[in-house]
């Protein structure tokens, strides 16, 4: 990922926030064999999450011609301070996320002009929107319905193609030709998972490993996977989520339990929210460099907030369902039946004085307060804290 988009700082925060709570990191250690490394480590769990970091190639006729990188080696390259020199005239092949990265990295390395080349049409790209939309800004040109039919000394030969009935690109036996110099492959990738094979019960799905979606545990007894390696949208937001997962799994599995979710809150949506009480602010949008600045270096394209701004916009939520103490209902009880129980305690009901009026229900700005059916009379003096139940009746 580049650091326009994800700041070397803030993962080196990251990291050093993990070593702190006693984490040991070790480098450098190549795993070809799980199964040995458990053993000889006396590991009883072991998460995969080894990314997909294989590039995968196709044969260009003449590719001799030119300059063919593949687009997660010329990223690593980049970050490790072994970009390649003079890249001229930049073709990359691809359309998803990785190809907009490559393009707009090469264009930050004072390519000369860079094109992206892409056999489907924009609606069925696999990049986000955004992130052609960036590229665009940047002066990156995305040739659609196009594929490489073959290289030459500076150009490229395009087939120009059409959908079909089912919406698949088929040629059309028309060419182009394009200047190029370099071209840079963004075709996909896969992982590198054969350090799993030795594994009794592991099951592979092409590239990945099988895992219980459940508990993100292979066939393998105390090995889970997660993240690229395993079949999943290839994303940052799910292998984070992945990890999560895995964690509380593996705690379990340790245990000899199983993790269980707690229960949740019945849904609060916006129609039984008082938003009056919440006043009207408006959201702040993060600070975005300009194209022109950008293309100038590997500064963070979209600014995040500061801790007074993040502060602020975290102020901005409705707390939908979950009691904030705003002792409204506090106040509007007439029947003194509501009873403050301290700072982050929240509030309990005395069931002997509560009338069943519904005024406390009524104004709570964020419905923390559900009105149930009494089937059966309460015991006297019975103090409850305040906490949503399933909806339809008298308060609780």
């Amino acid at each position: 990922i580049p650091a326009y988009r994800l700041p070397r700082d803030v993962i080196d925060a990251e990291i050093a926030r993990i070593a702190a709570l006693g984490v040991q990191l070790e480098q450098g250690h190549v795993v070809t064999d799980l199964q040995s490394e458990m053993q000889a480590g006396g590991f009883d769990a072991a998460f995969v999450a080894v990314g997909a970091h294989l590039s995968k190639r196709i044969d260009i006729p003449n590719q001799d011609a030119g300059r063919v990188l593949d687009a997660v080696s010329f990223l690593r390259g980049v970050e490790t301070g072994e970009a390649p020199e003079d890249l001229g005239r930049v073709a990359v092949y691809g359309g998803g996320n990785t190809a907009m990265d490559a393009a707009r990295v090469a264009r930050r390395l004072g390519a000369e002009d860079t094109i992206i080349v892409y056999r489907r049409t924009r609606e069925q790209m696999p990049a986000h929107e955004e992130e052609a939309v960036d590229a665009e800004e940047e002066g990156i040109r995305i040739n659609w319905l196009r594929t490489i039919a073959s290289m030459g000394e500076g150009d490229l030969t395009v087939e120009i193609q059409e959908l079909d009935e089912n919406g698949r690109p088929r040629p059309t036996g028309q060419f182009e030709t394009l200047a190029a110099d370099t071209v840079i492959l963004a075709l996909g990738q896969e992982s590198d998972t054969r350090f799993l094979a030795s594994l009794p019960g592991i099951a592979f799905d092409g590239d990945v490993v099988q895992v219980d979606p459940a508990t993100l545990m292979t066939g393998a007894p105390g090995v889970f996977a997660g993240g690229d390696a395993v079949p999943s949208e290839r994303t940052l937001t799910v292998g984070v989520g992945h990890g999560k997962k895995a964690a509380r799994n593996i705690d379990a599995w340790l245990r000899g339990t199983t993790y269980e979710r707690g229960p949740k809150n019945p849904e609060a949506t916006i129609d039984k929210l008082h938003l009056w009480y919440f006043g009207d602010h408006t959201p702040r949008q993060p600070d975005e460099l300009d194209p022109e600045t950008r293309v100038r270096g590997f500064d963070e394209v979209v600014a995040g907030l500061s801790a007074d701004e993040a502060e602020f916009e975290a102020g901005r939520c409705l707390s939908c369902g979950n009691c904030f103490e705003c002792d409204g209902c506090l106040g509007a009880c007439p029947e003194d039946a509501i009873i403050k129980l301290g700072v982050g305690h929240r509030y309990a009901f005395d069931y002997d004085k509560c009338t069943g009026c519904s005024t406390c229900y009524r104004q709570c700005p964020v419905h923390a307060i559900e009105m149930i059916a009494e089937t059966d009379p309460l015991p006297h003096n019975v103090f409850l804290p305040l906490t949503p139940v399933k909806p339809s009746g008298g308060a609780r």
